[in-house]
């Protein structure tokens, strides 16, 4: 066993994210077969990811505000504190935080076989696509 000092925060990259997001990782993989990969994500008011999908999928853990997930099918899931939402392997979605509320979330996941691939990023989505109802 180890204790493992907490590791910077580091600010989510433009390339990515939309607004400010703030990113402390909190498990990595230590041993050969392990892929577990854990963060905590802070969202400021209005920000969020860009459009992504995850090779093997991923669980968010909604611990403030309230966030928003959307799917290309125009369906955008409104969650709160307590509440798990997972995106299955390969489906494309975005999540972030409300345009009036802070927003933070656990996102685990596992890495697939090439770390590199574990997550596809595309395009930022629209102003429309966030904003939708």
């Amino acid at each position: 066993m180890e204790l493992e000092p907490k590791r910077p925060t580091s600010k989510g990259p433009q390339a990515t994210f939309t607004g400010d997001v703030w990113v402390d990782a909190i498990a990595l993989p230590h041993e050969p077969g392990q892929r577990m990969v854990v963060s905590r994500v802070r969202f400021s008011p209005g920000a969020h990811t860009a459009w992504h999908s995850h090779a093997l999928g991923q669980t968010l853990h909604i611990t403030e505000g309230v966030a928003l997930i959307g799917t290309r099918d125009g369906r955008v899931i409104e969650a709160r504190p307590g509440d798990t939402v997972y995106t299955p392997p390969g489906e494309e979605h975005w999540h972030g935080a409300t345009p009036d509320d802070f927003m933070e979330h656990l996102a685990m996941l596992d890495n697939g076989d090439d770390p590199a691939t574990t997550t596809t990023w595309l395009e930022h989505l629209s102003d429309a696509e966030y904003r939708r109802p």
